[in-house]
C-alpha cells in the first residue's frame, strides 16, 4: 500500500476510534513501495543523496508527525500500525513501545535470529546493526504509525541515511541474518499469534478490503 494511503487510512480509523465508532483496538500489517519518511525531529541532515537523486529513483520524502528522525520503508519490510487505545488498554506509552519491541523480537526469534534491545535507539539490534525500527505518535490516547521490520528488503537505501539519526550503525534484516531468504507470508503468518499474547487480546483477520471501506466493518466484529 502507499504510504499517503496507508497514512490516511490510519488517522481516520484512530479518529473514528476516538469518536467510539469503533470499539476495537486494530493493527494494520502493510508493506510500503519505496519512500523516505522524515519524523518530527526531521532527519533531513542525514540524508547523504539529493532530493533530484530519490525522485530519478521513484522514491518519495514525506515529512510525518510520528516520533524520530529519518528511515526507509519499502519491499520486504514488515510494517505494522497499531491504532490503539492506550487508556482502555491502561498503557503507559513506555509499556506500549516495549510491547511493539517485544513482537519484533519474538518474530525475529521465530526464524532463528536471536535480537535485542539497545539503549540508543528504541527498536531491535543484531550487535551493531538495526534490525527493527519503532516510531510512534498518539492522539487522545489512540496510537498510529508504529513498527518496521526488515524480512528481506533491500537495503541499500538505508547506507543513503543515517537511520534514525545514528551514525556508524548498520542495518539488517531476517534474510541476512539467516543467510537465506526468509518470506514476508511466513512472517506474517506469525504475527497474529504474537499480537494475541503480547497484548493480551483476541485476534481476528480482516480482509483489506474491509479496512478501506471502514464505515462497513465497524459492527461487524464480535
Amino acid at each position: 500500500m502507499a504510504y499517503a494511503e496507508a497514512y490516511a487510512l490510519q488517522v481516520e480509523l484512530a479518529a473514528r476510534c476516538h469518536r467510539r465508532e469503533i470499539e476495537h483496538d486494530l493493527f494494520l500489517a502493510v508493506e510500503h513501495p519505496p519512500v523516505f519518511t522524515l519524523g518530527r525531529r526531521g532527519g533531513r541532515e542525514h540524508l547523504g543523496v539529493s532530493e533530484a537523486f530519490l525522485k530519478s529513483r521513484g522514491i518519495g520524502l514525506v515529512p510525518i508527525e510520528r516520533g524520530g528522525e529519518i528511515t526507509y520503508h519499502g519491499p520486504g519490510q514488515l510494517v505494522l500500525y497499531p491504532i490503539l487505545n492506550l487508556r482502555r488498554a491502561r498503557l503507559t506509552v513506555r509499556d506500549y513501545v516495549d510491547r511493539l519491541e517485544e513482537i519484533m523480537l519474538r518474530l525475529a526469534a521465530d526464524f532463528g535470529v536471536i535480537a535485542g534491545r539497545d539503549g540508543r535507539n528504541h527498536g531491535i539490534w543484531v550487535g551493531n546493526n538495526k534490525l527493527g525500527s519503532i516510531g510512534i505518535a498518539i492522539r487522545h490516547a489512540i496510537t498510529f504509525h508504529g513498527l518496521a521490520l526488515n524480512v528481506n528488503t533491500d537495503l541499500e537505501p538505508f547506507g543513503w541515511i543515517n537511520p534514525c539519526g545514528l551514525r556508524d550503525i548498520g542495518m539488517t534484516s531476517l534474510s541476512q541474518e539467516r543467510g537465506a531468504d526468509c518470506a514476508m507470508a511466513a512472517v506474517q503468518s506469525r504475527l497474529p499469534h504474537h499480537l494475541a499474547q503480547v497484548f493480551g487480546v483476541a485476534v481476528q483477520t480482516l480482509a483489506a478490503t474491509a479496512l478501506l471501506a471502514p464505515t462497513s466493518f465497524a459492527n461487524t466484529l464480535p
